[in-house]
């Protein structure tokens, strides 16, 4: 019998799809996050919920189909993109509330929100002092077994009970 696969040629459309440049696929296309995952992730970004089993239950999914969901690397650096973005918000307004406890009527605020402004600007006190400590003592017994007595130490005793 003869190899049918040697004796033909492959077809003209096979050929030209070789000489074609190959399609263009984004390797980072974003993927799929449904928009119950979504929501859970907001709630538990904005503080609504504070466990996922809660987050889950108001949306409507199952806890284990939530925490599988957030153990997948595009929800888990999704997730971390709304916090980052929550964080910003919201250092905008601790700074804001910073300056105002500069003006406080309350000393120890006032001190307190100066020595963090100040600190954020680079001109901060020396931290405490630190003492380092290298002592080598080692406790337990010493042995002496020695054919003479030394002069220097006393006599050994022998304790029966």
């Amino acid at each position: 019998m003869k190899n049918a696969t040697l004796d033909k040629m492959p077809a003209k459309r096979a050929l030209a799809a070789l000489d074609a440049p190959a399609p263009i696929v984004s390797p980072d296309a974003p993927k799929r996050i449904s928009k119950k995952v979504r929501a859970a992730i907001d709630l538990m970004v904005n503080g609504e919920c504070k466990r996922v089993c809660d987050a889950a239950a108001k949306v409507g999914l199952a806890r284990e189909s939530l925490s599988r969901a957030l153990s997948t690397p595009h929800v888990a650096a999704h997730l971390i993109m709304k916090t980052q973005r929550y964080l910003a918000m919201a250092a905008a307004r601790a700074g804001a509330t910073k300056v105002e406890l500069l003006d406080s009527v309350s000393e120890i605020a006032r001190d307190r929100a100066s020595s963090f402004v100040l600190g954020l600007a680079g001109i901060q006190p020396a931290g405490t002092p630190s003492v380092s400590l290298n002592l080598e003592i080692k406790a337990g017994y010493v042995i002496d077994l020695s054919d003479e007595p030394r002069a220097q130490t006393p006599p050994m005793r022998t304790i029966n009970p």
